[in-house]
């Protein structure tokens, strides 16, 4: 008779740490979140604290092993992922040198200029399948160089956050393939730096530790880690980008398959069977081997909900975002005029523009905080639908949309999200998105699972919803106007970077 074994999946998100044990009969034995905060000390500025992520790390861990001691020794593979690319600098001791940099920081203007005026733009779209941008690597520790000496003077490695945590784990340093992918130094077809742009700006290769595919295993946990119940000697693979688990996690394996994804950052993946590229999106390689995605990455949206909750409402408590929904439903579609543009931390795809701003359009004394609430989760769904155009004019639309992550969980932002994108949609409430994806990852690199398709034990948990025809004739008006709001106040954001100054 063969024996149940067992997976950890760990995935450090923009707003938590996740820790999932599953088993090889599909089921989610166990899962423990760990909060933190992002980080936002001015304008443009997104940090986090690595260490943070660690402590989270072991918080969790240690939580799911001492809970089910009986099993751990049936553990046979760890699988982590985390938002990409995130920068994490770190000494010869493997010590933070600095907060890191997240992926929707846009500090780097003056860099991105700077790199996009000596690099021919061409050529590097051609490799990399972007051109530089916000997200990209290379500008943000441009910036580092620049702006604090010391800290680059001192630093002996960069890599993700996903690779961070390995390393502690394990003691090696890797990078996972998406966030060289997204670095925007890296031949996606060749699959290999591009040694002409580091030599360009002086930043030695040698800070970047080997690429290796999300399935690989490149280490070992430490005997040391019994101090968490986790035995030594257990596999841990490369690991991945959240939004890259979370497509395996929701099913998305077919070509046509979409995922809209609620984390802190928004995510909107296209699967495809070949390499396709595009200026106003992002590119990854697909935890399915011959598998690609197109990649929209919105650079807050749960982020955003979480900062008008927690912020400006200051209400620190799990239970507000139901209160809200429940407050918010009774606000018609597009919140008695009023529309947000969601770029408070500027914007990645599909404008490309870190200069972009938040905006509250049409806001009137009549309007209350379930209205702005409301507005906010429209406006995240309003980014979503834009991605859907710029797909649409690539000629591509989907078959079938899922939804996962954190904002699945709620029934009404997900009546939004069908609302707006005029689409059935299937959400999984129930399960841990990019936490799954890394545990099963792992799990079908050590032998645990033997086929893709086996994800699916784990989806029996979903709910369906279908667009409200009323409803998608007012967004239909609302999403015109949404676009319109960005295009005419550009001019103006650009003449705010002085006063920011």
């Amino acid at each position: 008779m063969n024996q149940t074994r067992f997976c950890l999946g760990i995935d450090v998100g923009t707003t938590s740490v996740k820790v999932i044990l599953i088993s090889s009969d599909g089921r989610i034995v166990d899962e423990e979140s760990v909060g933190h905060d992002l980080i936002s000390l001015h304008p443009n500025w997104a940090e986090e604290n690595a260490l943070l992520w660690w402590a989270g790390v072991r918080e969790g861990v240690k939580g799911v092993c001492r809970r089910n001691a009986a099993l751990v020794d049936r553990l046979d593979g760890i699988g982590v992922s985390s938002m990409t690319p995130s920068i994490v600098m770190t000494d010869e001791s493997g010590h933070p040198v600095r907060l890191a940099i997240q992926q929707n920081d846009a500090r780097a203007l003056d860099q991105i200029a700077e790199v996009a005026a000596r690099l021919d733009q061409d050529e590097l779209f051609r490799l990399t399948g972007g051109r530089t941008n916000q997200q990209h690597v290379l500008p943000r520790l441009l910036w580092v160089k620049q702006n604090e000496p010391d800290v680059w003077r001192r630093t002996a490695s960069v890599a993700g956050a996903c690779d961070f945590i390995i390393h502690r784990l394990t003691g090696q340093w890797s990078i996972e393939a998406n966030w060289a992918a997204e670095s925007g130094l890296y031949d996606i077809r060749r699959q290999t730096w591009i040694d002409e742009y580091f030599a360009a700006f002086d930043v030695p290769q040698r800070l970047f530790p080997k690429v290796n595919p999300s399935i690989s295993v490149v280490g070992r946990t430490k005997d040391f880690m019994s101090d968490l119940g986790l035995p030594g000697g257990v596999a841990v693979i490369a690991g991945t980008a959240d939004h890259v688990a979370s497509t395996l996690a929701a099913g998305v394996v077919d070509e046509g398959d979409l995922l809209i994804k609620f984390g802190g950052a928004g995510d909107i993946l296209y699967c495809l069977n070949s390499v396709v590229v595009s200026e106003k999106l992002f590119f990854d390689y697909h935890i399915v081997p011959g598998k690609y995605l197109l990649n929209g990455c919105m650079a807050a949206s749960g982020s955003l909900v979480k900062w008008f909750t927690k912020d400006i409402l200051n209400i620190d408590d799990p239970a507000v975002f139901r209160d809200m929904d429940q407050a918010a439903e009774k606000v018609p579609p597009a919140s008695d005029g009023l529309i947000v543009l969601p770029y408070f931390l500027g914007e990645k795809t599909p404008i490309m523009d870190p200069e972009a701003r938040g905006v509250m359009f049409g806001l009137t004394l009549s309007h209350t905080r379930a209205h702005i609430f409301r507005a906010v989760l429209e406006a995240v769904i309003y980014g979503f639908r834009h991605h859907l155009d710029v797909m649409r004019d690539m000629g591509y639309s989907p078959k079938r949309i899922r939804a996962a992550n954190g904002g699945a969980k709620s029934s009404f932002w997900c009546q939004i999200a069908s609302d707006v994108l005029a689409a059935p949609i299937i959400s999984f409430p129930s399960h841990p998105g990019s936490a799954l994806g890394a545990a099963f990852l792992a799990g079908m690199s050590v032998g645990v699972f033997r086929a893709w398709e086996e994800i699916d034990l784990f989806l029996k948990d979903y709910q369906s919803f279908e667009p409200n025809p009323a409803n998608v004739a007012v967004y239909d008006q609302s999403y015109v106007i949404y676009r319109s709001i960005y295009e005419e106040l550009k001019p103006s954001f650009k003449r705010l970077r002085n006063l920011r100054r």
